[in-house]
């Protein structure tokens, strides 16, 4: 008698999947980082020069914030359909995209942080001479930037679990695994791994951005209260 697909073993958890297909997921990580890192970055690049130019003209913040809520607001599936026409089957369609929903908590943060800075420390700044630029780079930047990178870190770890989208192009990271499963006749073993190294990738990122964060501003740690 043949047996059914339904009498084939097919765990959740294997740690032979895992050792068998090593390479595989090593390569498919590699390519998660890759999207994950570029599409962030490409936000930082947008995000940036439009929170500075929302500082200056304030009559451009809620066309601005406005504008990046409603792009944020396109379902993922229309986004990459709108794109991939653009961009191919490349990378940069997956990119483009996930930078697209990164931008909003990016620019957001970026605007509340450069506005919580307090008006004393501006005039005291103005008062000691500072230009324009040497006030944003000196005083605004330093003091903002809890808030800027708190945004990043969100973003980056929203942007990790967005990525499997791009499994639709082909460039999903584990993505594209999960994919590959579900069309596997549900391959739960190829599922559950993928889905779990998306989890811990996210973890790690979080986790180094939480360290870069206390590196590089030990003035905005808390105090302990003895």
């Amino acid at each position: 008698m043949v047996p059914s697909a339904s009498d084939i073993p097919n765990p959740w958890f294997s740690w032979d999947y895992v050792t068998s297909n090593a390479e595989l997921l090593l390569t498919a990580g590699q390519e998660h980082v890759f999207l994950t890192v570029s599409s962030v970055l490409l936000a930082l690049v947008f995000a940036f020069p439009l929170a500075f130019l929302v500082r200056r003209y304030r009559k451009l913040e809620a066309p601005v914030l406005g504008l990046s809520g409603v792009l944020y607001t396109i379902p993922s599936l229309a986004l990459i359909s709108l794109l991939w026409p653009i961009f191919g089957l490349t990378p940069w369609t997956v990119i483009i995209a996930l930078a697209v929903y990164a931008l909003l908590v990016v620019l957001r943060n970026t605007v509340v942080g450069l506005e919580s800075v307090s008006e004393n420390v501006v005039d005291a700044a103005r008062g000691m001479g500072m230009g324009r630029r040497q006030l944003l780079v000196r005083v605004e930047l330093p003091l903002a930037m809890p808030t800027i990178l708190a945004g990043i870190r969100i973003a980056t770890v929203t942007t990790v679990g967005m990525v499997t989208i791009g499994a639709l192009v082909g460039y999903g990271g584990f993505g594209t695994l999960i994919l590959s499963g579900f069309q596997a006749n549900f391959y739960h073993a190829q599922i559950m791994t993928a889905t779990l190294c998306c989890v811990l990738l996210a973890f790690i990122f979080e986790v180094l951005l939480l360290v870069l964060e206390r590196l590089t501003l030990p003035w905005a740690r808390q105090e302990v209260p003895e």
